[in-house]
């Protein structure tokens, strides 16, 4: 049985090495600009920083993919473009691009560097993916979360390009991150800058005995005394509607698509990621860990242990996601 290819996130040198010990196949990372789509203080990587990093990977046999992910600003590819080059020069086993326009100066100027097509493309059918293998020669295509594995399955059945699916971490389902909510609220774009709901924009203040969340100037949530105060995301806040209060957009939970393993591989999906470049060291040797044990028992044909995350978890939940759409 051929095994999955691993990904891991890396936000910071630190990470990268957690991800690689705790048995990582590949990181993912960004540099420390608007380039990549988690653009954070604190977070993301220098040119010397993926230098060490992808040495320190690389004498592990452990591969690295540069998310240049965002979309360049009008007048201004030259950040873009310097960013897939560095990739390039270092070393990078793979750029994660999203824009039609870098991929054709990443195809055009490195014709050897390897492309991978970011989830932030939203390509979700085999007629959009054979475009980007035929024009740009995308090697490798991370699928949108709002796939079934059925869907997967055979849209896997129609294209030879390798997919990469999320099996842990956040769910944004909302055309991934490319999601307009927040931009609205801050004026700073996801897709754009590569940051949701940033930080400089957040605050918590007391209100009649309840605590209140805000982005900008929009109130996302209302916790009251004692529940735990989630970060404020608007796809993920809490307004009122019909008279009631409840999570509109998406609930506060996380993707665990551990249990789905058999089913994924049976689809025919290469890779599976897992989320959270903004998640510190020990979130990542934790959730890495414990999936490097899953998937060396799958592949060995034991049973797959079901390690207890609900502390990794947001809001303490998991679910499987679009992938089985219980819902329905």
């Amino acid at each position: 049985m051929d095994s999955f290819e691993l990904i891991c996130p890396a936000g910071n040198p630190a990470a990268l090495r957690a991800a690689v010990d705790s048995g990582a196949d590949a990181v993912y990372l960004g540099f420390r600009d608007a380039t990549n789509a988690r653009n954070f203080p604190g977070l993301n990587f220098s040119r010397d920083d993926l230098a060490a990093g992808l040495a320190y990977a690389h004498a592990r046999k452990v591969e690295v993919y540069v998310a240049i992910n965002t979309y360049p600003q009008a007048g201004n590819p030259e950040p873009w473009r310097r960013a897939v080059d560095d990739a390039a020069r270092l070393g990078a086993d793979a750029v994660i691009l999203a824009d039609l326009g870098l991929l054709d100066y990443a195809a055009r100027h490195h014709p050897e560097l390897r492309l991978h097509l970011s989830v932030q493309a939203s390509a979700a059918n085999a007629e959009a993916i054979r475009l980007y293998r035929d024009a740009f020669g995308v090697r490798r295509v991370v699928l949108p979360r709002v796939l079934t594995v059925p869907e997967i399955a055979r849209l896997n059945a129609e294209t030879d390009v390798e997919t990469e699916v999320f099996v842990f971490g956040g769910l944004c389902p909302m055309a991934e991150g490319r999601c307009s909510l927040s931009s609205y609220a801050t004026g700073l774009s996801p897709n754009k800058q590569g940051v949701c709901s940033p930080a400089s924009h957040v605050r918590y203040e007391p209100r009649d005995g309840a605590l209140a969340s805000r982005l900008g100037d929009f109130t996302i949530n209302l916790f009251a005394e004692g529940e735990p105060a989630g970060y404020p995301t608007l796809c993920k806040g809490r307004f009122v509607a019909g008279g009631s209060a409840g999570y509109l957009f998406e609930e506060p939970t996380s993707l665990n698509a551990m249990e789905l393993l058999p089913d994924l591989k049976k689809a025919g999906v290469r890779a599976l990621k897992i989320e959270g470049r903004q998640r510190s060291k020990a979130y990542i040797a934790a959730v890495v860990g414990a999936y490097r044990a899953a998937l060396d028992a799958f592949a060995a044909g034991r049973p797959v242990p079901r390690p207890d995350l609900d502390a990794m978890v947001e809001g303490g939940a998991q679910t499987t996601g679009a992938y089985t759409r219980a819902w329905r």
